[in-house]
């Protein structure tokens, strides 16, 4: 049986993901600069495959018995990052260095959620994480990357 400690770290794997979404759509919609043409779609493709991330682990903690926040206010009390409307001025170095940031807060939890299930022998859950981490480290060396860094630079 999965304990409670369980379902409440998929709800805030579920509002960080959430949140994320929404950030993810602020920085596609006001990104600009010289890379807009190669960065508009990708923040689009970024936040499409966060919502399948985000379904995903909704209808895991269902199955589980729980009940997945499913609305902005929630998103807003429960996620591990922040949002601000100041940051669709941002630059586009500086918008592209926040999506990074974001995505490192999602890895370390997705990480923790991974120590977790195991402990718990929750192999469904587990795998799940696992891939979902997979798919946001190679986010992260990819938007490293085009910024001319290694994925192990971060915070430049």
């Amino acid at each position: 049986m999965v304990s409670e400690k369980s379902k409440a770290y998929l709800n805030t794997l579920v509002a960080t993901q959430g949140l994320f979404y929404i950030k993810l759509h602020q920085a596609h919609w006001y990104i600009k600069g010289p890379n807009f043409f190669s960065l508009h779609p990708k923040l689009e493709e970024l936040y499409d495959d966060l919502t399948e991330q985000m379904d995903e682990t909704a209808e895991r903690l269902l199955a589980l018995g729980g009940k997945p926040y499913s609305t902005l206010q929630e998103f807003l009390e429960h996620s591990l990052i922040s949002e601000s409307v100041e940051e669709r001025t941002l630059s586009e170095e500086e918008m592209i260095h926040n999506v990074i940031t974001d995505f490192e807060v999602l890895r370390d939890e997705l990480s923790n959620g991974i120590k977790l299930t195991d402990e718990e022998h929750d192999d469904v859950s587990n795998d799940m994480l696992i891939a979902q981490k997979t798919q946001v480290d190679k986010t992260i060396w990819m938007m490293q990357a085009y910024r001319g860094h290694t994925a192990l630079d971060d915070k430049k």
